[in-house]
């Protein structure tokens, strides 16, 4: 009897734990969702005000997603009915359904086979300049692309363009829009109408007011506008900040949580109520749910534990093999490298240093050296780094060890030309560099050194013929 009374208490008690625990997670849960929400909410409010804020060239450049979104849009409406692709009529419903000028279908070829507008059928990617841009798109079915404001190929007039593949990836579907006719709309967006567009659960309130006069220029709920936040009994003490404030508040006799952020010329402001933490769930799941969580947290500490120990040993050993300037590897990683070379197998030893860098530093600063030296190791990087390992050694010194492909030397040290002679710095305008190559198996070589000063001698006689050609003073 005593063990039965026992048992019931000590289940008794796992269960009121249990409930206390399930309140406590439902909670926190809804707290933690609805701020999150609220946050998104009070994020696109803020960056909707901006971009109507901003210049017509940065708002084109913000109409891209929504253009992407609306190709995605028609293409989904497209694929739920596949009996309007042929049809020109329901696709120039679907464009002024979507707010779009135009509505193109695309074969896997790149062909338009379909859309709003007859006249453009038949042409192509290959077409011209300007639909030749979206070429990419028939070997990655994964894009999206949306064009800059450019003349269409058949009549030249400014048009953009966005493009998706639909779900199935046998057409892509385009849509096209003047930019202009969009600008002078959201130009001419009321806040109330921004507003009036954000998607809300049922017992949230969204609003937005002046930050100077707190006065309501736009709410869920149209009634509201027009009063301060003071009639409605929101916050007015709140700062200007990038980060929300949450505080518990009262609005027409209910409690509400209210997350708002001050901006420099808007509040704006998310109230949910009560209502919108009814939640319905099953206890035994939720029981169930924090017994997985908890054996969860354990196993993610261990976890955790382990893969920090993991991440700080791996992050030692880049730190003390990695030159912080450039990125390569540096004096420590070449010596530790160059000593496990096999003469008897076949490699390559570049040696490769800077011309004129002295001079550089003499004339434009230190940081126009930096900016060399980085870029020359960029540069070696692209070229080299596919084949072997680029270490710096010294201060506008390096050393490329090819270790893959040794025979494909000259189209590596090609596109290394190529890509010296092409670039162009903030501060420097061009830079050379002077470099000597040396194969193990040239001859007989004694120690791995000596392939190293054979490909230092090479790389100054190379620098010294760069001098003379050049005519300048390399003390300077």
């Amino acid at each position: 009897m005593k063990n039965k009374r026992r048992f019931a208490m000590v289940s008794v008690s796992v269960i009121v734990v249990a409930l206390i625990l399930e309140a406590g997670i439902l909670k926190y849960v809804n707290d933690a969702n609805a701020y999150k929400l609220s946050k998104v909410l009070l994020d696109r409010v803020f960056t909707v005000l901006d971009k109507n804020d901003q210049s017509e060239e940065e708002l084109i450049e913000s109409l891209k997603d929504d253009y992407i979104v609306r190709a995605k849009a028609v293409s989904y409406i497209v694929d739920a009915k596949p009996q309007v692709e042929n049809d020109v009529e329901e696709l120039q419903k679907i464009a002024k359904l979507m707010s779009v000028d135009e509505i193109h279908l695309f074969d896997e070829t790149g062909c338009i086979t379909s859309g709003s507008v007859p006249k453009y059928f038949g042409y192509s990617f290959d077409s011209g300049t300007q639909m030749s841009y979206f070429k990419p798109m028939l070997t990655d079915k994964s894009l999206t692309m949306c064009q800059d404001v450019t003349p269409n190929t058949s009549e030249g007039k400014a048009m953009m363009y966005a493009i998706t593949w639909n779900e199935a990836g046998t057409m892509m579907v385009q849509v096209g829009l003047k930019p202009q006719r969009l600008l002078d709309e959201l130009k001419q967006n009321e806040i109330s109408t921004v507003v009036s567009d954000m998607p809300v659960y049922k017992g949230m309130e969204l609003y937005v007011a002046d930050a100077d006069t707190e006065l309501v220029k736009g709410a869920t709920d149209c009634d509201k506008i027009g009063k301060t936040f003071h009639d409605l009994g929101l916050p007015t003490d709140i700062k200007e900040s990038d980060k929300p404030t949450v505080r518990q508040i009262s609005v027409n006799d209910s409690g509400c949580r209210c997350v708002i952020r001050r901006g420099d010329k808007y509040i704006v402001a998310v109230t949910i109520d009560k209502s919108f933490y009814m939640t319905n769930s099953v206890v035994a799941l939720l029981v169930v749910g924090i017994y997985l969580i908890l054996a969860s947290c354990c196993i993610m500490y261990m976890f955790s534990k382990i893969m920090k120990e993991k991440y700080e040993k791996e992050k030692l050993l880049y730190i003390s093999n990695t030159d912080a300037l450039t990125g390569c590897l540096n004096r420590h990683a070449y010596e530790t490298d160059i000593n496990k070379l096999d003469l008897k197998k076949e490699w390559i030893y570049i040696s490769l240093d800077l011309n004129s860098l002295k001079h550089v530093n003499d004339t434009y600063g230190h940081a126009a050296g930096d900016e060399m030296i980085c870029a020359a190791a960029t540069c070696m990087m692209a070229s080299f780094g596919e084949f072997g390992r680029v270490y710096r050694i010294g201060g506008d010194e390096f050393a490329v060890i090819i270790t893959q492909k040794p025979d494909e030397l000259d189209a590596m040290t090609k596109h290394f030309d190529s890509s010296v002679a092409e670039w162009r710095g903030k501060i420097v305008d061009s830079m050379t560099i002077s470099y000597g190559c040396v194969r193990s198996l040239e001859e007989d070589w004694e120690f791995v050194y000596d392939i190293a000063k054979e490909a230092d001698r090479r790389m100054y006689a190379s620098k010294a013929r760069y001098y003379s050609d050049s005519d300048i003073d390399r003390r300077k």
